[in-house]
């Protein structure tokens, strides 16, 4: 081999984390605040973690948009995940990787694929759900390798939530240069996503390739940043699993409101806790404690005239949004019939009495679009609608108007692959469909993560279904591909056609079109009360 091809080759092994003779030497890489050192998986994955994209935001930054990390000198470890932002213990179904839990929890990871010296790979951010009141970045589900050797370098991202991310308070708003208030974990969002502007290509991402992604609360945090001004010029393209911030669904607030309710919150604190100062002063353990009870753990996000001028329905709608592909949809039991019917049971009369309770006036017409004749028609109907009231509406509320005015495909897809049997024994009955966030593990490639369910090859045929449809959408804007069963563009109207996910991918009529098209005109009259 002649010499020039040996330094060639030798520059393309080290940019991938080896080098001749020094197999799985811990890849290093240059970012803007100094250099980075992480390591390097079995499979040759190139593996950063608990990397600072931002300050600690703790003292006089609690509650202050991000500010720029602090440069280092030397090698920065980054071979663990950082801590995660402070929350209660809610969910069961999170298992992290992180040791701790502070303020200081502005940290992502990135698992980056071996490639050729100048090549630039697609890149993917992915924003974990959780409400805004949990979740984190290291959680198994959201691991990033097995869509990293899929050719694509991957980012998830901690932001601040609760009380620490979304209190809006006059004060806060007195001293804001931008007269905003709340949406801290929002603006993390988009300090994340300005750094991947600044350094991806650092670990071999293209700047100018990059899609966001997120399932829930996640999901709805891909929507805002759609509209947001600070950060729809840095995405080329966008993922939601199951959410938008589009009423009913964690729909905005006026800032004037999301100030009273801080207010309200400080004053649940005591005579300690009556100015901005005292509130900073005060233990990060002891604000996350006083937020434990029913609707007191949760904030709104405000429309702080910054982050948020406008909703992001009435951005979308004017066509002021990010204008990018979009992949987008649902599952199929969102949420149970239990949504709807509580304690009763699913008799056509208990469906009847509840459905009228709910929409009154309207409710002939939902009772015709949502029928229930049967006490299976009521399952199957009571299902739907839960699950669009719950987070469904706003999902295609968002597929519609970025179809209008967004200028790109949209690709719409409804999950239906049902969860197979946990291994331990459950009281519970199982599910008639596939639950909110029951895709996550299919659609990164980790089922083998999460012990709990007996994962079936059917399952892992799903999977890398998904996982294919997934990269091919970062890679081209575009989900389709070589043996993937055609899904097409579908972006607005009576014809609307969404991919079913599950054992046999294809493309179908949306199901409960006409239902969808009337809680559109239920909840636009609801809005402007």
């Amino acid at each position: 081999m002649q010499r020039s091809s040996c330094v060639v080759l030798a520059a393309a092994l080290l940019l991938a984390g080896t080098a001749p003779g020094r197999a799985q030497t811990a890849p290093r890489v240059k970012i803007d605040a100094g250099l980075l050192e992480g390591t390097v998986s079995p499979a040759g994955v190139r593996m950063f973690r608990g990397i600072p994209f931002a300050a600690p935001p703790v003292g006089e930054l609690r509650w202050q948009p991000p500010r720029p990390v602090p440069a280092w000198k030397g090698v920065r470890s980054a071979t663990g995940f950082g801590p995660r932002c402070m929350q209660l213990p809610i969910f069961s179904d999170m298992v992290f990787r992180s040791n701790d839990m502070g303020e200081d929890c502005l940290y992502l990871n990135v698992w980056a694929p071996v490639r050729k010296a100048a090549e630039r790979l697609p890149v993917l951010v992915y924003f974990y759900g959780g409400g805004n009141v949990a979740g984190d970045g290291s959680e198994f589900r959201y691991d990033g390798e097995s869509l990293a050797r899929k050719g694509l370098v991957v980012l998830t991202v901690n932001y601040r939530l609760g009380v620490f991310g979304f209190l809006a308070h006059p004060e806060l708003t007195r001293e804001s240069p931008h007269h905003a208030s709340g949406d801290y974990g929002l603006l993390d969002q988009a300090a994340a996503l300005a750094w991947v502007r600044r350094n991806i290509a650092a670990f071999g991402g293209d700047p100018k390739r990059v899609t966001i992604a997120g399932e829930s609360a996640g999901s709805i945090a891909v929507n805002a940043q759609m509209a947001s001004p600070l950060s729809r010029g840095l995405i080329a393209g966008a993922i939601g699993e199951s959410g938008a911030m589009i009423y009913p669904t964690f729909a905005p607030a006026p800032l004037a409101v999301g100030e009273q309710d801080g207010l309200k919150f400080a004053g649940t604190l005591g005579a300690g806790a009556t100015s901005l100062a005292q509130l900073r002063a005060l233990p990060a353990d002891s604000l996350l404690r006083a937020t434990a009870g029913p609707g007191r753990g949760r904030f709104s996000v405000t429309l702080d005239g910054w982050f948020l001028p406008r909703s992001p329905e009435q951005i979308f709608a004017a066509g002021e949004q990010a204008h990018v592909p979009l992949l987008v949809g649902w599952n199929t039991e969102e949420s149970g019939w239990r949504g709807l019917l509580g304690a009763q049971e699913p008799t056509p009369e208990n469906y009847v009495a509840a459905v009228r309770k709910l929409f009154g006036a309207n409710a002939d017409e939902a009772l015709r679009l949502f029928p229930g004749s049967t006490p299976e028609q009521v399952m199957e109907s009571a299902t739907a609608l839960a699950g669009a009231r719950f987070i469904a509406y706003s999902t295609w509320k968002w597929a519609e108007l970025q179809g209008r005015t967004g200028g790109r495909p949209v690709y719409r897809y409804l999950y239906a692959q049902p969860r197979p049997p946990s291994r331990a024994p459950s009281p519970n009955p199982p599910p008639r469909g596939a639950v909110h966030s029951a895709e996550i593990e299919y659609a990164l490639g980790n089922l083998a993560t999460n012990q709990v369910f007996a994962w079936t090859p059917e399952d892992h045929t799903v999977s890398a279904a998904m996982q294919a449809y997934f990269a091919n959408f970062v890679k081209r804007g575009n989900p389709n591909g070589p043996g993937l069963p055609p899904w097409p563009a579908s972006n607005s109207g009576d014809s609307v056609r969404v991919m079913v996910l599950d054992t046999n991918p294809r493309a179908e009529p949306m199901r409960y079109g006409a239902g969808f098209r009337f809680l559109d005109r239920v909840y636009s009259a609801e809005e402007k009360r």
